[in-house]
């Protein structure tokens, strides 16, 4: 049993116990889903890289696969999850990259010509929901710096392509290719770290 009483000295007594957050609880028991979102950032980041002569069709069609991925597993989540759920917040993501698969399948050309400021969208959306969740964990644990750590990352990307939106398709893949990979290398450290908060 844990004490959180304020007396006893310690710098964490004011910590509510495991049972009283339950966003921390459904964190981890959905933490296979930050480790299949890492998996699959980590293939799309390396796809991206070694696929030769890779023009920008190709890397609309890569990114709609890898959202499409992406968005099934948050939109499970957030169908199966339990108390404490952002349901919301993966919802929208899930749809969001559904949508944009969807998109790539229809229009791929139209897609490939505003992709910047997609996938710009879709960073700042995505890191502000990392950056909430690390904000709502600070009480219940350590090192919930790692979540607000990968949150300000991938807002920093999405508006770095915002600022920087005529890029060169050689210039892009480089920047999207090392963004999944950093991505996905993060989703996985956290997976990992919830792991630890059992």
């Amino acid at each position: 049993m844990i004490d959180s009483s304020p007396h006893d000295g310690r710098p964490d007594a004011a910590r509510p116990p495991f049972a009283e957050s339950p966003l921390l609880d459904a964190a981890i028991h959905h933490r296979s889903l930050l480790r299949w979102r890492g998996l699959a950032a980590v293939a799309f980041g390396l796809l991206v890289f070694f696929w030769p002569h890779l023009t920008l069709t190709g890397l609309t069609v890569l990114w709609g696969g890898y959202s499409f991925i992406d968005g099934s597993l948050a939109l499970s989540a957030a169908v199966s999850g339990r108390l404490g759920t952002p349901r919301a917040g993966l919802s929208l993501i899930g749809l969001a990259g559904v949508a944009c698969a969807a998109a790539v399948l229809v229009a791929p050309a139209d897609v490939g010509a505003h992709l910047v400021a997609i996938v710009a969208a879709w960073a700042i959306g995505t890191g502000a929901m990392q950056i909430w969740a690390a904000l709502k964990l600070r009480q219940a644990v350590d090192g919930e710096w790692v979540l607000a750590l990968d949150g300000a990352g991938v807002i920093a990307f999405g508006l770095i392509l915002a600022l920087w939106p005529r890029l060169e398709t050689a210039h892009l893949v480089w920047l999207i290719g090392g963004f999944a990979l950093l991505l996905g290398s993060l989703y996985l450290a956290i997976s990992l770290w919830l792991r630890e908060q059992r």
